[in-house]
Parts: structure tokens; C-alpha cells; sequence
């Protein structure tokens, strides 16, 4: 028994020292990293619920902003995987126009098979008349390898009008004609006359209580696309918030083996103390 004890503290010792020297041993660091992107993800999710700048005037801060992220990751032996992503926005305001550009890309493999394989990417440009009429245009591009729509395109502009503005409410809608490409996981694939509409909703119950409601409908004779994402947004203290979010994607016309509906419920919290 003495022995054992003897051991043991030895051992302890000894593994304070090693976290003390080289954490990467325990596993430790590997623990922070994947901390450090969970918490980056949920204050994503909630800034982006609680951006004051998305509902103003321009939509986005005056002068050019912007980041950027890569992630990549590669596991073999009880399980051969490959992650890769690739995030990137810009944002660009000048007087009365204002510009956003973003991008994402993902790809995975499991054990020899790829799992995922997208890639999206928008631009956006807009110049306000008055305070809550202005003007857009807007391109986007969407591929992705498991989904009806394998490649989807949009070229397009129109008006759009803030119905309401102010810190604690906030509405705003906009659509207009296009042009769409799309090509089906079939080979089939069309260019016709689209159109977009699109709605943006923020209401604050209480200085921390918020609700958004994001809302894209993208239509032209091949199919029907709507995504629509409510979330609630609780900033209870300094040193915690919430959100509740769910997200629901409809496609009027989907291949044989494809969902009409996909919906995804999402809480992200963060505390701090």
C-alpha cells in the first residue's frame, strides 16, 4: 500500500511538470483548440443575431472590414478522415453605397468516400436613396456535391425598402428580377428568368432579449427555394448570452431520394466568469 501511494504521488509529480513543460502531451492543447472554435462558432452565431450595423442605413460599417479563416484537419487508424474549410467576408461602406462579399467551402472525406463537398459564394452591392429606399444588385454561386441542385447561380438586382427603422425595431424587404443557372444532380441543367425576395426582421423586447427572422425565397421554373431562419437572442448578463435559432430550408421540387424540408434547431451559449 505504501508502495502504491509512493507511486502515485511520484506520478502526479511528474504530470504537473509535463503540463507545466509540454501540455501538447496530455492532450491539452488539443482541448483548448477545439474550445477556442466552439466558442468562436457561438459568438458568431450571436453577434451576428446582435449586429446593430446589419439594420442600418447601409447595412454594413463605413470604410472596408473583413476576415477570414481556414480550418483543416486529417485523422487515420480506428477512423481515416479529412476536414477542410474556408470561411472569408468583406465588407466595404462609402457614403450612400455600400458593398459585402463572402465565401465558404467545405470538404470532407471518411474512410476513402467523400461526405461533403460544397462550396458558396455572394456579392452584394447596394445604394441608398434616402434613408429607406435603396437600390441592389446581387450575384451568388452554390455548389454542392450531396444536395438536389448540384451548382446554383443567381445574377440579379431591384429595390428594396426599410419599413421600419430604429434601434429596437427594425424591418426591412427586397427582390427583384434575375437571371438563374442551375444543374441537377441528373446532368439537367437550365438557364431562365428567376427572381429573389428577400425579408429582414429584428425586434428587440428588451434591452436583452432580441428576435430575428431572416427570410430568402429564390424561384424560377425548375424549383422553388425558401430558407427561413428565427432565432432568439438572451444577453442576460456581461458574461452570458444565448441563442436559439431554427432553420428550415424548402425545395418545391426535389430529385427522387431528396427531402423537401430541411430544418435544423441550434442553441448557442457562452459564459464567461
Amino acid at each position: 500500500m505504501t508502495k502504491f501511494l509512493a507511486t502515485t504521488a511520484v506520478a502526479l509529480l511528474m504530470a504537473s511538470q509535463v503540463h507545466a513543460q509540454a501540455t501538447g502531451l496530455t492532450g491539452v492543447d488539443r482541448l483548448d483548440d477545439r474550445i477556442d472554435d466552439i466558442t468562436e462558432d457561438a459568438r458568431d452565431d450571436l453577434d451576428e443575431g446582435n449586429d446593430a450595423q446589419r439594420f442600418s442605413t447601409n447595412g454594413v460599417p463605413q470604410g472596408l472590414r473583413g476576415s477570414a479563416a481556414l480550418q483543416f484537419s486529417a485523422a487515420d487508424g480506428n477512423s481515416d478522415t479529412v476536414e477542410l474549410s474556408t470561411a472569408a467576408r468583406l465588407t466595404y461602406g462609402v457614403g450612400d453605397w455600400s458593398h459585402s462579399f463572402g465565401l465558404a467551402a467545405e470538404f470532407g472525406e471518411a474512410n476513402g468516400e467523400r461526405n461533403e463537398e460544397n462550396f458558396f459564394g455572394t456579392y452584394e452591392a447596394s445604394r441608398a436613396f434616402t434613408p429607406q429606399l435603396y437600390a441592389f444588385g446581387t450575384g451568388r454561386f452554390e455548389y454542392d456535391d450531396f444536395e438536389t441542385v448540384e451548382r446554383d447561380a443567381f445574377l440579379g438586382g431591384g429595390l428594396g425598402y426599410r419599413i421600419v427603422n430604429t434601434e429596437q425595431f427594425a424591418w426591412r424587404v427586397q427582390g427583384g428580377p434575375g437571371v438563374r443557372y442551375t444543374r441537377l444532380q441528373d446532368g439537367n441543367d437550365e438557364t431562365e428568368a428567376a427572381g429573389i425576395l428577400s425579408s429582414r426582421f429584428f425586434y428587440g423586447l428588451t434591452d436583452a432579449v432580441s428576435l430575428t427572422n431572416d427570410t430568402d425565397i429564390l424561384g424560377s421554373d425548375t424549383n422553388t427555394l425558401l430558407t427561413n431562419d428565427f432565432g432568439v437572442n438572451f444577453r442576460s448578463t456581461d458574461t452570458l448570452s444565448t441563442r436559439v435559432s431554427y432553420r428550415s430550408e424548402y425545395n418545391d421540387n426535389p430529385l427522387a431520394g431528396f427531402d423537401e424540408w430541411d430544418n435544423t434547431f441550434g442553441i448557442s451559449l457562452v459564459v464567461g466568469f
